[in-house]
């Protein structure tokens, strides 16, 4: 799953990067010592930095608003933020839906984005299943990242 991950996040960041070049987009970006899947940060300080976590099989997907809205009240960054957290099918339920996990992280970010000034946050589909630990990733994975991509920049 490690490397699954990697690849969708540096797909990702080339595909923001092609479309969105005023900005430095990078990987594992550092908040203090927590890294960000995808980080677009822009030349400007009037300009939103935005924040992108790939939510493939994480556990606690509610973590990732959790912690980036407590550093945005902390006064971290010096302008406003986007946090855009991208699921994947993992999140999704059979009965149609998703699961509480997903719903537990967009509740969390749609509190902080209400709550904080200069923190917006949106949840995104990534529809992608992603593969068990040894499996092929599956067909279409970089054309739903390059879709995902265009969402984020919406």
């Amino acid at each position: 799953m490690g490397e699954f991950a990697d690849d969708v996040h540096a797909a990702l960041r080339d595909a923001l990067a092609a479309r969105d070049p005023d900005r430095d987009w990078q990987t594992e970006w550092y908040v203090r010592n927590t890294p960000v899947d995808v980080a677009g940060v822009p030349d400007a300080t009037d300009a939103p930095l935005v924040l992108v976590e790939v939510e493939v099989r994480r556990a606690d997907p509610a973590n990732n608003p959790v912690k980036l809205a407590r550093y945005a009240d902390d006064g971290d960054f010096d302008r406003p933020v986007v946090l855009v957290q991208a699921f994947t099918d993992y999140y999704a339920l059979e009965t149609g839906g998703v699961s509480s996990k997903r719903e537990n992280a967009t509740f969390v970010g749609r509190l902080a984005a209400e709550t904080l000034t200069d923190f917006d946050y949106r949840a995104v589909d990534l529809p992608v299943a992603p593969p068990k630990r040894g499996d092929t990733p599956p067909d279409g994975w970089r054309n739903a990242v390059e879709r995902v991509a265009a969402t984020v920049l919406d």
